[in-house]
Parts: C-alpha cells; sequence; structure tokens
C-alpha cells in the first residue's frame, strides 16, 4: 500500500514538511527580534541613569551580556558620528552668550556638524557620568576609571585654553556694539562693493537688503567690524560710520557739501581749536559737523539757515551724530553748534558783538549778504564761499567791485578726486599670473619649464603683475571754492 501511494499524497506532505520549517524559522527570528529590544530598552534606561550598580567598589566581577551589549552600542554611536575635538564638546555646552564670534562662525559653517556635534555631546556627557564612577559593570577596576576621570579633565582644561586663544584681547579703548549707534554694512565681491547702508542700530528691527536679512539684536554686543551672515549665508561687513559716511548717507534737505570740498574750505580759513566761525548755509548739517569737530570743545560755529525745513534738518542730523558718538567713545561731542532760523541780512542784531576768525558761506548769491558779514571779520581773515556754478562766482566778483569791499580774491578752485582700480592680475581660473622673463636660448626655456611658478597657491614677492586703471565710476563735478582774504584799507 504504501508503495502504490499516490503522487499527490507525497506532494501534500512535502508542503506541510515545508510549512513547519518555515514556521519555526519565523518563530527563531521573533524571539531575537524580542531579544532586541529588550537589549535597546536595556540600553536606553541605562543611559538616563535608571540602573542600579553594585556598591562595592573593592571587587572586580566578569563583563556580563548587558555590558557587552552596551560597549558594542557605544562603538556604532562612534562610527557614526566623527570625533569631537576638545574645544567642541566645551562650546557645545556653554551658552550661546559666552561663546566668541570666532566659535560662532565657525558652528554656523557647518550646521549638521553641529546638531551632530550636540548628540555627541549628550551621549559622552552619559558616558562620562555613568560608566567610569560605577565600573562594575565593566571589566575595569577603580583605579583605571580614576585615570580616565584624570585625563578626561586635562582635556577640559585644555579646551578652555584653546577657546580662549581664539578670543582676540580686548585692546585699550575698544567697545562692542551698542544699540543707538550709527553703523555700515557692505557687501564686497570680487574687490568691489555692491551694497552699502548705514542704519541705526535699534532693538527688534532688521536689517534688510537683496542680500538677506539680520536682526539688529544679533549685531549688537558683537565688535566692530565683524563679518554676520544675513538668512541667506551671505556675510555682511558690519562696522562703524565715519564722519565722512555718515554725511554721505544721512538724510538730507537740500544738496550738501561733499567731504572733499568740506575738508578744503577748512583748509583754507585755516580753522584751529578754539576759534570762532560764522557758518550762513546750515543746509543738511554736512558743513556744521566739520567746523563743530575743527574748533573742538574751545570753540564756537554760529550757523545760520533761511529755510525752516532746512533748518530741523539740520538740528536732527547734528544730534543723531552726537548721540551715536557719545554712545562709541563713552564721552559727548562737543555741544558748540548754534542752529537759527534766520536770513544773515536782516540779522545783524545776532553778529553784534562778535567778532570770527572765518566764514563759510554756502548761498546762492552770497554777494548780498558781504556787507554783514565783513565788518564782524577779523583782518587778514579768510571768507570760503561753496558755489555750484561758474555763473555765480563771476556775480560775486562783480559784487565785490561794485560794493568795493576790503577782500581780496585769493584763488579759485575745484577739487576733483578720481579712483582707481589697483588689483593683482588674475587668469580666468582663478590663479595669480606671474611675470615671465625673457628666454635667449633652449637651456633657459627647460629651466623655467622645469621651475615654473604658477601652478604655486601664492607666488613669490615681486612675481605677480598688477593691473591699475581709473575707476569707471568717477564723481563728476560738485562745487567751485572761492578764497576771499580781508584786507585794511
Amino acid at each position: 500500500m504504501a508503495v502504490q501511494t499516490p503522487f499527490a499524497g507525497l506532494l501534500s506532505m512535502h508542503r506541510l514538511l515545508k510549512i513547519s520549517t518555515s514556521t519555526q524559522r519565523h518563530l527563531s527570528d521573533r524571539n531575537i527580534l524580542v531579544k532586541l529590544h529588550k537589549y535597546r530598552r536595556e540600553v536606553r534606561t541605562f543611559s538616563t541613569g535608571s540602573v542600579k550598580f553594585n556598591e562595592n567598589k573593592g571587587e572586580n566581577s566578569d563583563s556580563s551580556p548587558l555590558s557587552t551589549k552596551l560597549t558594542s552600542r557605544h562603538a556604532l554611536l562612534s562610527k557614526r558620528r566623527r570625533p569631537l575635538s576638545p574645544l567642541e564638546r566645551i562650546s557645545g555646552m556653554l551658552p550661546q552668550d559666552t561663546l566668541s564670534p570666532e566659535v560662532m562662525q565657525l558652528r554656523e559653517q557647518n550646521p549638521e556638524d553641529e546638531r551632530n556635534m550636540q548628540g555627541s555631546i549628550v551621549q559622552e556627557c552619559i558616558e562620562h557620568e555613568a560608566i567610569p564612577k560605577k565600573v562594575d559593570l565593566e571589566t575595569h577596576d577603580g583605579s583605571n576609571a580614576a585615570m580616565e576621570i584624570n585625563n578626561l579633565e586635562t582635556q577640559l582644561n585644555g579646551a578652555f585654553d584653546e577657546e580662549n586663544s581664539f578670543v582676540s584681547p580686548t585692546l585699550p579703548g575698544q567697545s562692542l556694539l551698542e544699540f543707538g549707534e550709527v553703523l555700515i554694512a557692505e557687501y564686497r565681491k570680487q574687490g568691489r562693493v555692491e551694497f552699502r547702508k548705514m542704519f541705526m542700530l535699534q532693538k527688534e528691527m532688521r536689517l534688510q537688503s537683496g542680500w538677506g536679512v539680520i536682526m539688529h539684536n544679533d549685531i549688537a554686543g558683537q565688535p566692530a567690524g565683524s563679518f554676520l551672515k544675513t538668512n541667506r549665508r551671505v556675510p555682511l561687513l558690519i562696522r562703524r560710520a565715519s564722519l565722512e559716511e555718515y554725511v554721505l548717507y544721512m538724510r538730507r534737505g537740500p544738496a550738501i557739501a561733499y567731504p572733499k570740498d568740506a575738508i578744503t574750505m577748512l583748509m583754507m580759513m585755516d580753522v584751529t581749536e578754539g576759534d570762532c566761525v560764522l557758518e550762513s548755509g546750515s543746509g543738511s548739517g554736512a558743513m556744521s559737523l566739520f567746523l563743530s569737530r575743527a574748533v573742538g570743545s574751545k570753540g564756537r560755529v554760529l550757523s545760520l539757515e533761511v529755510r525752516e525745513d532746512h533748518h530741523k534738518r539740520a538740528v536732527l542730523n547734528y544730534q543723531r551724530w552726537r548721540t551715536a558718538w557719545s554712545l562709541r567713545r563713552g564721552e559727548e561731542w562737543p555741544d558748540n553748534v548754534q542752529f537759527h532760523n534766520a536770513d544773515l541780512c536782516t540779522a545783524s542784531s545776532l553778529l553784534t558783538g562778535q567778532g570770527f576768525h572765518s566764514v563759510a558761506l554756502d548761498l546762492t548769491n552770497p554777494q548780498l549778504v558781504l556787507h554783514t558779514v565783513i565788518p564782524h571779520l577779523h583782518p587778514g581773515a579768510v571768507c570760503a564761499v561753496y558755489l555750484a556754478n561758474i555763473t555765480q562766482v563771476t556775480d560775486l566778483l562783480e559784487g565785490i567791485r561794485c560794493l568795493t569791499l576790503p577782500l581780496l580774491c585769493e584763488s579759485i578752485i575745484e577739487v576733483p578726486i578720481r579712483h582707481w582700480l589697483v588689483a593683482p592680475a588674475l587668469r580666468k581660473d582663478g590663479r595669480y599670473c606671474t611675470r615671465k622673463t625673457p628666454i635667449l636660448n633652449e637651456e633657459q626655456r627647460e629651466e623655467a619649464e622645469t621651475s615654473d611658478d604658477s601652478d604655486k597657491e601664492q607666488p613669490a614677492f615681486g612675481n605677480v603683475p598688477y593691473i591699475a586703471r581709473p575707476h569707471p565710476e568717477q564723481k563728476s563735478h560738485t562745487a567751485f571754492l572761492v578764497k576771499l582774504r580781508k584786507y585794511v584799507q
């Protein structure tokens, strides 16, 4: 009967055997998964500090299966993350307010490494706090644990020393950026300024540009001259504004006296500390600021403006600069400018009993006020006149001739400034060009080929040619400056 068993019965018996074998294999795999899940729970509870260790510190015990699994778990974690330097360990545990700008810049450059660094620091701190102090589950004894703790303390001290070495020392008189200061933000690309903006640092405000946004709160507390990245990862140079830049970028009413012309007028008038200077035509307050700095705290400037809106603008710009200066230097800018909304032709009462070492006029028709000004000008002193058109210059000279005023026209000048671009010559691949010596024979050709310095990143001094040409963006005509000197009749 057994021999005559149908083929279908044999096939069914073979299927039953196959199913039973696969079921046993599935059960064994499930047991393995349950064990792995159990080990993971044990590792998690161990990392949180809930595992209780034996209190006998002097006894040495063999490594248990749990310690073996933990060791393999830590080995896997160490393979996933890169090793951390002492500086990264310390900077990850310290608050961001205490970190130096250099460390913050390094952390911003590698955001993924920063996240890995934080996870690694937490894991390593858990290992340092849980494993070395209770070594009953490990093969190390108490003496080895003490040696590991001492080594870790040495690394921490070295990390603090390394971090302090990156922090630049504070120089005498150096101060960090504060709210209320006037700052300049600029972006340079290939040596050219692509963006420049002046702004006042204020709380909860934003610096907006085509290259991204920076919060004012992130700028406060930084040293001047720092590069800060926008939300688009574009670095902007943040620095304090000079008086020249403040005059150029401040809010204006009328056209200003440009710094190049204002400085030349100061040289014409020979303004020194302690002088008393008369200014007519306050405008936006540019010339008033330069005169205020020139005369110092011992001097005085009397500034008159016929238009009320221009007068208010000049006073506002002057006060803003004084506030920013006091925050920047910790001392008050001298309050030595007296602004008056008056016409110089009819303001003889303001000049009564006063004498001036020099006079600066920025008016459309200055010849109409000379008869009021000249009697209060010291003999031998200079009256500098700022005129936009050459026709105004001829009208001024004609008025002096007709009024027979005791004035000598010493000079009529124009102050041009020509900017130049001077940069090392570069190849299309970005490397520096090098000077080529003339080749006389084949031996020199072979020597030149063997000693070619073109592949070096930094050629030696004097081997790089420079390109120099006038800047394509030049400032055009601004004004004519007339120097008039009073003489005794």
